[in-house]
């Protein structure tokens, strides 16, 4: 992430005004540093982004797991509704 700001950065803010937002999967711990890292980037490289009923994570410990996470889908399913919408608005300006 830090090679890619660096890129973006010095190629003209090439993230600027584009819209972005993290999504995490994962066992159990961890998911609220690394989605607040995520979001760093995107604010730091001047991106929008969106928001959703809770946290962009959901949880499960093998392959497929996070698909039982029924909080976590609907979570982002809400962010991807947002997404979409807001990504036309954008497009209309």
């Amino acid at each position: 992430m830090d090679v890619a700001g660096y890129v973006t950065r010095g190629n003209g803010h090439l993230l600027k005004r584009k819209v972005g937002a993290g999504v995490i999967s994962v066992r159990r711990g961890g998911a609220l540093p690394t989605f607040d890292t995520m979001n760093r980037f995107f604010l730091i490289n001047q991106m929008i982004v969106p928001g959703s009923s809770y946290w962009n994570f959901a949880f499960g410990k093998n392959k497929g797991d996070v698909l039982q996470d029924e909080e976590g889908i609907n979570t982002i399913r809400t962010l991807a509704e947002n997404m979409s919408w807001l990504m036309k608005k954008v497009a209309t300006d």
